[in-house]
């Protein structure tokens, strides 16, 4: 197109043979011609332009906006508070609802039917709640993985040392419901290591078990690693186990019938991304 511009152009600008009376004119139209001709072919044509009229451009993917909700296992709360804190502030126009409780309650939300965008849940076998009902879009996707740990008051009053204490009838201890994967993990433990325990009581997550110890109200409990983290100076932790001791691991997945699945897609890409996961290392969640 641009060579025939050139072309064009020559042969405006070289007026035909005339009289003399007749030639200034004529090569002055002639040059005006040429030069409207040059401009036109200088600014490009329809195909050089691809923003010009009529031609269809590939615009760039735009930003995600919108709202999602997100039920995710308790354990994750401090994490996923900062990560959707962080997820929105990339992306403005964006809220993530978050709600936080044992997986396996969440699972049964969402099996009954609650709008839910993304589930994180703490155990495969809460996720597998959800894909078996056939709600879950893909595979899902583990993300992390997550350790027991006991955590007893400040100043350890029952003076508890190891998993062994916890079996002593004046220990009151507190353990996650055995439906809930803290609860299945520490069934697990327990049975491995031969201790048994009769709990004090029985929570419905990790966060209601570790708030029974910040308050004075139990002697000990069996909560995630992360948990005692995250809990910092208002509870001391005690190692439990070796490398060898089973753990429990964090699968991700988003729901086949997200209310927003773009950026439900979105925010499980970040979650996923180098940046998540470091997030999740920094809080003591084991990945990679």
């Amino acid at each position: 197109m641009r060579s025939a511009c050139r072309t064009r152009a020559s042969s405006a600008g070289t007026p035909s043979a005339r009289t003399p009376s007749a030639r200034v004119p004529l090569a002055l139209a002639a040059g005006a011609a040429a030069l409207l001709l040059l401009s036109a072919c200088s600014s490009g044509s329809a195909a050089d332009d691809p923003t010009a009229s009529g031609t269809p451009v590939a615009s760039p993917a735009a930003a995600p906006t919108g709202e999602i909700t997100v039920l995710a296992a308790a354990s994750l709360t401090e994490t996923f508070d900062a990560l959707a804190a962080d997820f929105e502030a990339a992306n403005p126009g964006t809220t993530v609802t978050i709600s936080y409780g044992g997986s396996s309650a969440l699972a049964q939300q969402i099996v009954a039917g609650s709008p839910v965008d993304d589930f994180f849940s703490a155990s495969a076998a809460t996720m597998q709640t959800v894909t078996d009902a056939g709600l879950a879009e893909g595979e899902p996707a583990t993300f992390a993985r997550n350790a027991l740990q006991i955590a007893v008051p400040v100043g350890n009053p029952g003076d508890v040392t190891s998993l062994a204490d916890l079996a002593s009838p004046d220990v009151k201890v507190a353990l996650c419901a055995a439906e809930v994967p803290c609860g299945a993990l520490a069934t697990t433990v327990l049975e491995a290591e031969g201790v048994s325990v009769t709990p004090a009581t029985l929570e419905p997550d990790v966060k209601s078990t570790l708030t029974k110890v910040e308050l004075g109200e139990v002697d000990a409990a069996l909560v995630y690693e992360t948990d005692v983290a995250a809990a910092g100076d208002s509870v001391e932790g005690i190692a439990v186990g070796d490398a060898s001791t089973p753990t429990t691991s964090y699968l991700a997945a988003r729901l086949a019938d997200a209310p927003d699945p773009d950026l439900a897609e979105a925010f499980l890409a970040f979650v996923l991304s180098s940046t998540g996961q470091d997030a999740l290392a920094d809080a003591g969640f084991r990945v990679g």
